[in-house]
């Protein structure tokens, strides 16, 4: 079963030790980074993927202050856990979560590296659609709710 969880101190630590495929290293900043960092973006928040009890990935999410939607900022699946699911269960789990919150927003963002196929296929999955390169460079897919 999987589950999200706050980062805190009795997690966070595994969550800094989770790594994806070598292949996959130059798409994302490393978990570390991302805890760090989420301590200077007001309203984003870190959780940890949780299979069981075991820690599995990462993800960090919140309101942009530039557009005022929901950013899926990191989204991660250690790489002895890629390829079950894990990933899709944890992100449909996700979007349940910010659809059900007081402070909904109309779709859920999120920007890849457009030559990162396995981000492409899982986010198309459960339902983003790609609509363009930001001008920083990133693929950018939007979710919008059913």
């Amino acid at each position: 079963m999987i589950s999200l969880r706050k980062i805190d101190r009795s997690n966070w630590e595994e969550c800094i030790h989770l790594r994806v495929r070598e292949e996959q290293e130059r798409f994302m900043a490393s978990n570390l980074y991302s805890i760090a960092e989420v301590q200077f973006l007001p309203g984003f928040m870190t959780r940890a993927i949780i299979l069981d009890d075991k820690v599995i990935g990462f993800l960090m999410y919140g309101i942009d202050p530039d557009d005022q939607n929901y950013w899926i900022y990191r989204f991660m699946i250690d790489d002895q856990f890629q390829g079950k699911g894990y990933g899709r269960a944890a992100m449909n789990l996700l979007i349940q979560q910010i659809e059900a919150a007081d402070n909904r927003t109309e779709v859920i963002m999120i920007g890849y590296n457009s030559d990162n196929e396995g981000a492409r296929r899982l986010y198309k999955s459960v339902g983003f659609e790609e609509i363009g390169l930001a001008p920083w460079g990133e693929e950018l897919a939007r979710y919008t709710y059913k």
